[in-house]
């Protein structure tokens, strides 16, 4: 006999073998020693539970026992063997620049539940691995390893291996930990944006999209980083809400000929505002709105001639507020915005004639109502200085720096800082600044640098969304996407654009496949010029050779002989067109002629609507005309336990290894194992932000032992059973088959939630199954047939028969999110489960569902559904009792149970008359009529009545609870004995087939 059950009677029922409850298997062998033990020993002729599986999880040991074979073992078994269809779970791959945080863990263990759901169902699960090798990041990282060499002094070829080094290193640490969450994948084909051929692949979907009219290039402001010296894609963007920018109220001179149009005799002045002084000497146009009304005022202050301001009447009090004491405004003349276009005025730091313009986008909501206008360096100005043909004007380089152009004052001077501050001192000098401000707005900043950025025009290379935005949103009608909240979001960023920047000004990365007129600048991009460069490259082994091999080696043969010079582009693709292009992987494995999407799901972080499913859709829509998968699952961001978002800055940031593995302080930091974590975002509504943090893993850790707890419990009590005892469901009794249909109905919401990828459901479906209907009811009410009555009987087998029923669809159920614990537990049930063969090693080969449609019995549900209310009325009855000392186990205790005998529920009663002990764990419980005569209730009695909702009606009910005047059997422990120390029928009668020792 096991150690820890050696000791272990039938015990008292003074409280619920709950898992909730802190009295475990082992402290009920204790409690059954002391002043309770009869005077003969009857412990070896209980059937006590006998199982060596650990209380203890001891997970960070144990688990690695198993993790071989259900990753990479089961991995290559289910995609050789299972036959279903396959389900493709496309991986979108992390960044390969660090080490891995817990959102990584989140993200990749979500994947991982979908895809042992999926080979539970029987299907062919492909996934494979991917990781984001090329980037600003990865380059940046490289560098700093450097520490002193001068950065400036590499050439392309030395920075692109120092990255391609850093990448692979953070390749294999990534793979690594992954492996170590027990993530299933083929990771030993897992890909890489930096591979050869999936560089080529980029490329060609990338000349389709040339083809098709999607690519062009242009001189237009972008978003550009001077912190990284590239520019930017939208996605690439974090905006932060407390930004500070010095706003400024600058006046600007109309010609005399303008102001004498409007009236005036002296000198007007257009008042301006912005909060980017540093684009004022890039000043073009002024624009105003055709409808808005307009006023001259006339401005006198102490010490200073009058003059007059051009300002929109809706501005006019704000305007005011800011001049100087004492002053006053008039107003002279009202004018409509569309008696203003055509004005021309003098902008002031390029001391050059420029006009007023009419724009809708201008609003009376802030500022002055007249809006500065630099077409170098806004999107609105831009597209207003095009309808008008004026020039795009930038005088700022890579750096973020003044170029000569800005004067000599500005030149080097960096436009965020010294620039701007120049500006506004230049401003005041020439009494052209009225009022300036501090400015706390929000404002985009450089994710991967944390600095500010600007808006500047460059000529850059774009894909062009406008005619394609419609396309990909229709597209996404077809999709099935969790939370639906997240179809709005991805829809609102998609029409939310007309351009998408795809070059970027780095070596590290695809290079866009472009040569250039040496003498005219016109780029050379055709699609057979990008077939030959693409041909070039794979017989080079990858991009590599952009920067390797002569230009001539990229020249297509039929524009050698033309006698044109052509030089290489220096550009490389954004990360996001990278990653976008990865569903092209997937091509080569769809059936020929596949017009849907390749891949059966994307799941990912919400901010991937501006980043991967944003670009993914978008290149796939511009190909092939459809979305690249056909479901669509966003998980939100990590939080600490205290609700704030993880961040370096905050020191709140958690690396999976600290819980997995513990700290140095084991007390303080436990070690719980993969499992733990598992099963924190397994039962997380992910969709949402998720909290981590040493409260919420010891809470876990409770759970975890209430699992480990109830499987124990089922796998002692099923020691020596094999599947050839079970019992024929028809011979079950009731109560046995009511826990049937309880099984039955907790696994169909459990593969309810899986199939909706809501897996939170299924784990509180799992917890509730646990604590509710196993530890606090049918343990409660099975010990006493499991542990005394004869191993041969019915009421025993039966028992053994719902429990393995049990066992194995509750350790299906943990399997895709606990899949260690899932695994050890089938280990230790292979006996009870038969023998499969040796080619049977993990519970990932057992079917999902086991469970029977005739188990699903509504109408015997009812009943018991009913009975438990009465055991719940029974109960306060008898903890009455108890704690006036009547009684201290509810085995002490019978009970009178008082019903309408008409009623359905006093029908129901009497015909469960002989179950009721059973239930309410009481040695007697009789059934009498409500409205026949019944005795006081005397001193050493208690009742409890009550109204129960039973068949769509209240029914009054009432209990009389007394103490037994029979005497306890010192084998079972019920109150069934006529003397003190004398055998009960039952357990005399299983005494009679017991070997004497």
């Amino acid at each position: 006999m096991n150690q820890s059950f050696a000791a272990l009677r039938l015990a008292p029922a003074k409280r619920s073998f709950a898992l909730g409850s802190k009295l475990s298997v082992r402290s009920l062998a204790s409690a059954a020693t002391g002043e309770d033990k009869p005077a003969g020993s009857y412990s070896h002729t209980l059937r006590l539970p006998k199982t060596a599986f650990p209380l203890r999880a001891d997970a960070a040991r144990r688990e690695k026992q198993f993790r071989e074979r259900c990753t990479d073992t089961l991995y290559k078994w289910q995609f050789d063997n299972n036959t279903g269809p396959e389900f493709i779970l496309h991986d979108g791959p992390p960044y390969a620049n660090g080490e891995l945080h817990v959102g990584h863990f989140m993200n990749k263990v979500l994947k991982d539940i979908v895809n042992r759901y999926q080979v539970m169902q029987g299907r062919r699960v492909l996934y494979i691995p991917g990781f984001d090798t090329h980037g600003l990041p990865i380059e940046q990282k490289a560098l700093a390893t450097l520490r002193g060499r001068d950065q400036d002094s590499l050439n392309p070829m030395e920075i692109r291996r120092l990255a391609r080094n850093f990448a692979m290193k953070a390749v294999a640490s990534q793979t690594k930990s992954f492996k170590e969450y027990a993530v299933m994948g083929d990771w030993s084909n897992r890909y890489l944006t930096l591979d050869p051929e999936y560089e080529a692949s980029q490329l060609e979907v990338f000349r389709e999209m040339v083809v098709r009219g999607y690519i062009y290039r242009q001189n237009k402001p972008v978003y550009w980083s001077p912190s990284s010296r590239t520019a930017l894609a939208e996605a690439e963007l974090e905006y932060n809400a407390n930004h500070v920018s010095t706003s400024v109220y600058v006046k600007f001179p109309l010609t005399a000929e303008s102001a004498a149009r409007l009236g005036s005799t002296t000198a007007v002045e257009a008042l301006i505002w912005t909060t980017t002084p540093w684009t004022l000497p890039a000043n073009c146009a002024i624009a105003v709105h055709r409808d808005m009304d307009y006023v001259l005022v006339r401005v006198s202050q102490e010490s200073k001639p009058d003059y007059q301001l051009l300002i929109g009447k809706d501005r006019l009090a704000a305007v005011v507020e800011l001049l100087p004491g004492g002053s006053t405004a008039d107003v002279i003349r009202t004018l409509r915005g569309s008696d203003l276009e055509g004005l021309t005025y003098i902008s002031v730091l390029r001391n050059k004639v420029c006009k007023v313009l009419l724009a809708d986008y201008v609003t009376g909501d802030s500022g002055t109502g007249l809006v500065h206008t630099a077409p170098g360096h806004g999107k609105e100005d831009y597209e207003l200085g095009l309808t008008h043909g004026i020039d795009v004007y930038s005088p700022v380089d890579d750096c973020g720096r003044f170029t000569s152009q800005a004067g000599a004052a500005l030149e080097g001077k960096e436009v965020l800082t010294e620039g701007n501050a120049m500006v506004i001192e230049t401003l005041t000098t020439i009494d052209a600044l009225l009022f300036k401000a501090d400015f706390t707005h929000s404002y985009p900043y450089d994710w991967r640098t944390n600095k500010p950025i600007i808006q500047r025009a460059t000529p850059q290379w774009f894909a062009d969304v406008k005619d394609l935005k419609n396309a990909a949103c229709d597209s996404l009608k077809n999709v099935n996407v969790v939370p639906e909240s997240g179809r709005r979001r991805l829809e609102s960023f998609v029409r939310g654009r007309s351009e998408w920047c795809i070059s970027r000004q780095r070596v590290w990365g695809v290079p866009i496949p472009v040569l250039y007129n040496a003498q005219s600048g016109e780029p050379l991009l055709t699609a057979e010029s990008i077939d030959h460069i693409i041909g070039i490259i794979r017989a080079n082994g990858g991009t590599d050779a952009w920067w390797t091999l002569p230009v001539e080696a990229f020249v297509h043969p039929q524009y050698c002989a033309n006698g044109e010079v052509y030089v290489k582009g220096t550009d490389t693709m954004d990360v996001w067109f990278d990653s976008g292009t990865s569903w092209k992987l997937l091509e080569k494995r769809a059936d020929k002629g596949e017009q849907g999407a390749f891949a059966d799901l994307y799941l990912e972080g919400s901010d991937q609507h501006r980043g991967w499913f944003q670009s993914s859709l978008l290149t796939s829509n511009a190909v092939r005309g459809v979305a690249p998968y056909k479901a669509l699952v966003t998980h939100g961001f990590t939080l600490d336990e205290h609700g704030r978002k993880m961040a370096k800055s905050i020191g709140n940031t958690l690396a999976p290894s600290q819980v997995i593995d513990g700290g140095k302080d084991k007390k303080a930091e436990p070690a719980y194992g993969v499992d733990l974590l598992r099963l924190v975002v397994g039962s997380t509504d992910y969709t949402q932000d998720v909290s981590f943090g040493p409260t919420i893993f010891a809470s876990f850790g409770d759970t975890i032992r209430k699992i480990r707890s109830t499987v124990r419990f089922m796998l002692g009590n099923l020691s020596g059973f094999t599947p050839e005892m079970a019992v024929p469901y028809d011979q079950l009794p009731e109560i046995d088959r009511y826990m049937l249909h309880e099984l039955y109905h907790f696994k169909k919401a459990a593969t309810t939630a899986f199939g909706k990828y809501e897996f939170f459901r299924a784990t509180q479906a799992l917890n509730h199954f646990t604590n509710t209907t196993l530890s606090a009811f049918y343990f409660d009410v099975c010990k006493d047939r499991l542990y005394a009555s004869s191993s041969s009987s019915l009421e025993r087998r039966s028992a053994q028969t719902v429990l393995r029923h049990i066992l194995i669809n509750y350790t299906t159920t943990l399997a895709p999110v606990t899949c260690h614990l899932a695994e050890e537990t089938w280990e230790f049930s292979k006996a009870m489960r038969g023998d499969f063969g040796s080619e049977v090693f993990s519970v990932f080969q057992e079917k999902w569902d086991q469970t029977d449609e005739v188990w699903h019995n509504p109408k015997l549900a009812e009943d018991w559904v009913t009975l438990r209310k009465i055991r719940g009325l029974a109960n306060r009855a008898i903890e009455a009792a108890r704690k006036n000392k009547l009684v201290g186990s509810s085995l002490e205790a019978e009970l009178d149970i008082y019903v309408s005998p008409e009623s359905r529920l006093g029908r129901l009663l009497k015909s469960h008359e002989k179950d009721l002990c059973q239930v309410c764990i009481t040695s007697r419980a009789s059934v009498h009529d409500l409205g026949g005569a019944k005795a006081p209730v005397s001193g050493g009695e208690f009742e409890q009545t009550d109204v129960v909702a039973a068949f769509d009606n209240d029914t009054k009910a009432t209990i009389v609870c007394r103490r037994s005047p029979l005497c306890k059997c010192p084998r079972c422990w019920n109150f069934h004995s006529v003397a003190v120390n004398t055998l009960c029928g039952r357990c005399d009668d299983v005494m009679a087939s017991v070997p004497q020792q």
